[in-house]
């Protein structure tokens, strides 16, 4: 063995043994998350006492049981994921009694006919091969488009091809579940399930292909073998490092969610600066936290700084960009705001209230947001009490030429 042999040795085990890693951790969360929602479905079918919770069930176990990372919100998702794919029943069960849990699944045993020998399997998922699948898939979704662009409504009964239970488990994570879970049709939720295994998708571009219909345009396209692989040469592909970041790992692990936020040292200095001149600024700012955590429908965002303002008694939610000012940050902070006013206002407190500060080299800027204010008198009132637009400012400009 010569130097360059042991070197790639070294690499190559630590790479191998590093995505087994990653692997497990999120395949621990699928099968939680599976189960999660397995037994509040069943609870909801046949519990004892169901009727005494109602609507209310998912809001009173999120403080019953305590577990960090499973609100009422991701309960929801829970119970969402297991019926999308209640045919994971069956891998989980695999998976689990592999490593000695049987204990936990007694029911799903039963449910999915699972073998307690492990040699002696009476029932497996169905497995599709994914090329075929693909091409069934590209098939499908070619009939239901025309070439002016319109959706054909189709009336005979599709027919769906399935990726396997044991891919979905093994080569998904539970962060990429999470966006399949909002699409409705299920040859579509399959397009985007084997293109993710296919492409080795990260999370951000399984996001971007939704959102830039994807599904629709192979439809319509007369060669989507050839526009995936366009699609393909430009994707951005999953890492270990990142996986292991979503916060749905760190919830899991129990590790704190500011951790979870990459940020350039840049940023790092002017956030902490930045709380320290607010509070320093002693007009009844009380510090709350940093890259405060808030789950909108599916998706995690971090808010940079939060305080509570005694005097005003209301949140001002902080949030800096490295850059200069576009419209896309301002609607994101009003979108902070919105939901603090929603969720997180308290009997007696007025309505949050966003500052946006935008830096680059040449220019700093200051906005506030105060979304869903109607009083422009009662607007007029928070700006006297926050810091001047030139406060900000001249703070941005001094900080920028030090750092």
């Amino acid at each position: 063995m010569d130097f360059p042999q042991l070197s790639n040795n070294i690499q190559m085990t630590h790479n191998l043994l590093q995505n087994n890693a990653m692997r497990a951790i999120n395949q621990n969360i699928t099968a939680r998350n599976w189960l999660v929602g397995y037994w509040i479905v069943e609870f909801e079918q046949n519990g004892e006492d169901r009727a005494k919770y109602g609507d209310k069930l998912l809001s009173e176990l999120a403080k019953a049981i305590k577990v960090r990372g499973l609100g009422a919100v991701m309960l929801n998702l829970c119970r969402k994921f297991y019926k999308t794919y209640p045919a994971l029943g069956t891998e989980i069960g695999k998976f689990l009694m592999s490593r000695g849990d049987s204990r936990i699944i007694q029911s799903l045993i039963e449910k999915f006919q699972i073998a307690e020998n492990e040699n002696d399997r009476i029932f497996q998922s169905p497995i599709e091969k994914l090329p075929a699948a693909k091409n069934a898939i590209f098939q499908t979704v070619s009939g239901k488009f025309e070439n002016d662009h319109e959706t054909i409504p189709i009336e005979a009964k599709e027919v769906v091809p399935q990726v396997g239970g044991d891919k979905i488990f093994t080569r998904l994570s539970f962060t990429h579940i999470i966006p399949l879970l909002s699409i409705d049709d299920p040859l579509k939720r399959s397009f985007y399930e084997i293109e993710t295994i296919k492409g080795c998708w990260s999370v951000r571009e399984l996001r971007r292909q939704i959102d830039t219909l994807c599904y629709e345009r192979a439809g319509i396209s007369k060669n989507p073998e050839k526009l995936m692989a366009l699609v393909n040469e430009k994707a951005e592909t999953a890492m270990p490092t990142n996986i292991v970041k979503s916060p749905y790992v760190f919830d899991f692990l129990g590790l704190k969610s500011a951790d979870v936020v990459e940020e350039s040292d840049l940023e790092t200095l002017l956030i902490s600066h930045i709380q320290e001149f607010i509070l320093e600024l002693g007009e009844g700012f009380c510090f709350e936290g940093r890259q405060k955590r808030i789950l909108i429908d599916d998706e995690y965002f971090f808010v940079d700084l939060v305080f509570y303002h005694r005097i005003l008694k209301c949140h001002v939610l902080v949030e800096l960009k490295t850059k200069k000012f576009n419209y896309a940050d301002m609607a994101q902070l009003n979108m902070y705001v919105a939901y603090y006013r929603d969720k997180m206002m308290a009997e007696g407190d007025n309505a949050p209230i966003g500052i946006l500060l935008c830096t680059d080299a040449s220019s700093e800027m200051v906005r506030y947001a105060t979304a869903g204010m109607d009083e422009n008198l009662f607007v007029s009132k928070y700006l006297l009490q926050l810091p001047a637009k030139e406060t900000f400012v001249e703070f941005l400009n001094k900080e920028m030429k030090e750092l």
